[in-house]
């Protein structure tokens, strides 16, 4: 037996070994763009954090504004993170996890500074918004919502964008656009569902979900309910001009036809850039009506729903319209919050339905407070934004509006659109006075900026929560969001030139 064994060849008696284990392993391949674009970041961050500092800014009144060291540091982390951010170089939470990093690293703030924005009332404002979006769908709402929509809008997969588009602008009149967006976009995902079996992106899904971030932010604009900036930037004007009041109609007279037109270009932008694959979606209709006979009656969680959002809605509009102190001091943050605690206490969601929230996208904007806050407290939001106006001071007044509109509406894709609205306007309203420019066309421009950062997932939580349907990079929000800007500015300089004047807004003083 022993000798038997001798003169058996090595590995006779052995099972064969899987092709794949005797074959020499795969060649590793490198990504040269992403390292080279995490090298870029971190050599603009460098190349501002040796640099020398920089000569003061100063305003028409000679006001000096100096930009001390952890400011210019704060310039390099503020260019770091808009390329790690486009160019996805990592998971876009964790970059924002490297901001807060890199300011305790480097002494440009506290630590205590640094990493409690993100926990900022406006990060939870925005979990509160995921949270009701949740909502929706775990009760079943959202296809209902879905369903009732395609049954009306029909089988044209551009009519179907343009009243989604329309629905969406609609509810951003009475809420604030972010809640709007984490509501809708489970509908938007059951939308695309229909459209497509597969879970690849599509032309479709791409100008469906990123037309969504616009439309929310186009529609956002048209009154004080939209968003928290209005409010805010009211509040300003009125301080900054000694008293010169925005009244609740008088935003809308002047913002209604702005939105309403950047709705329809939004649209047409979509249809052409983002065409559909298929220009019908055949039988829909049938379909939908077979799959809404499905659902049966509304559930009482459906309900429950609804009722939540009928609460939400209306402490907004006590916070906005009443005398009472309780609620005029009510923080919005605090309003969204009231609604996922209930929403756990009755078991409309479940510990099962936490652990599917986009934390990736709560850590985003926790680090899009911190590099805000962060510009803003070393004082470089406040030195960038004299610099620019200064340079606009013995230009024509219209170039100078536009100047300060394109300011805001590049700032508001960093950092809070509040913040760039706050830096901007006290500077801007002193050269106005030199320029015989009336206050009111300025606010006017720079609010209508603020409230559309086409560009930057940070720009707004829209933005966001449409990147959560992988339909589209950042990248591509980027350079598709150049279309829209540019529309913007031009639609900007139409209205303060022609049809603002014609409205009855002041624009020169007399």
């Amino acid at each position: 037996m022993a000798e038997d064994i001798k003169k058996m060849p090595i590995g006779a008696g052995l099972p064969e070994m899987p092709e794949e284990i005797i074959l020499a392993p795969k060649k590793v391949v490198i990504d040269w763009k992403r390292i080279i674009f995490i090298l870029l970041g971190l050599a603009l961050f460098f190349l501002f954090y040796f640099m020398s500092d920089f000569a003061d800014a100063v305003d028409p009144s000679g006001k000096r504004f100096p930009l001390p060291p952890q400011g210019r540091m704060a310039l390099g982390l503020f260019l770091m993170a808009a390329v790690w951010w486009i160019f996805e170089v990592m998971p876009i939470g964790a970059t924002a996890i490297a901001i807060g990093l890199f300011q305790v690293v480097f002494m440009i703030r506290t630590p205590d500074a640094a990493f409690k924005d993100f926990f900022d009332p406006s990060v939870w404002f925005i979990f509160g918004s995921v949270i009701m979006g949740l909502a929706f769908a775990v009760s079943g709402l959202t296809k209902r919502m879905a369903y009732k929509m395609l049954n009306i809008v029909g089988e044209n997969t551009n009519f179907i964008l343009l009243g989604t588009f329309i629905i969406i602008a609609g509810m951003t009149l009475l809420m604030a656009h972010t809640a709007v967006a984490a509501a809708i976009f489970p509908l938007l995902v059951a939308i695309h569902a229909l459209y497509s079996e597969g879970d690849q992106p599509t032309r479709f899904g791409k100008g469906l979900f990123i037309g969504m971030a616009w439309t929310a932010g186009a529609g956002s604009v048209i009154t004080f309910l939209g968003s928290a900036r209005a409010v805010a930037g009211a509040g300003m004007f009125k301080k900054f001009t000694g008293g010169a009041d925005i009244g609740f109609f008088e935003l809308t007279w002047y913002m209604l036809p702005l939105g309403v037109i950047m709705v329809f270009f939004i649209w047409l932008t979509v249809i052409i850039f983002f065409k559909p694959e298929r220009p019908r979606i055949e039988g829909l209709r049938q379909r939908v009506a077979d799959l809404g006979k499905e659902l049966g009656p509304m559930n009482n969680k459906e309900k429950f729903v609804i009722a939540m959002v009928a609460l939400v809605l209306g402490l907004f509009m006590m916070k906005s319209f009443s005398p009472i102190p309780f609620f005029k001091d009510m923080d919005r943050a605090a309003i969204m919050i009231v609604a996922t605690v209930l929403f756990f206490l009755t078991t409309t969601l479940t510990v099962e339905d936490m652990e599917t929230i986009p934390w990736n996208i709560i850590l985003l904007f926790g680090g899009a407070m911190s590099i805000g806050y962060c510009l803003y407290d070393t004082k470089a939001a406040e030195w960038l934004a004299v610099t620019w106006v200064t340079w606009f001071q013995k230009a024509p007044w219209l170039v100078f509006v536009l100047a300060i509109a394109f300011f805001v509406l590049v700032m508001t894709n960093f950092i809070m659109n509040v913040a760039a609205i706050a830096i901007t306007l006290p500077v801007s309203l002193v050269i106005a006075k030199y320029l015989g420019v009336a206050p009111e066309v300025i606010f006017f421009a720079s609010l209508a900026t603020a409230g559309m950062p086409f560009n930057l997932l940070i720009g707004a939580a829209p933005n966001a929560i449409a990147y959560e349907s992988k339909q589209f990079s950042a990248g591509e929000f980027f350079i598709y969001g150049c279309v829209p800007s540019i529309v913007l500015m031009v639609l900007l300089a139409v209205f303060c030139y022609v049809i603002w004047p014609l409205q009855g807004m002041p624009v020169l003083l007399k």
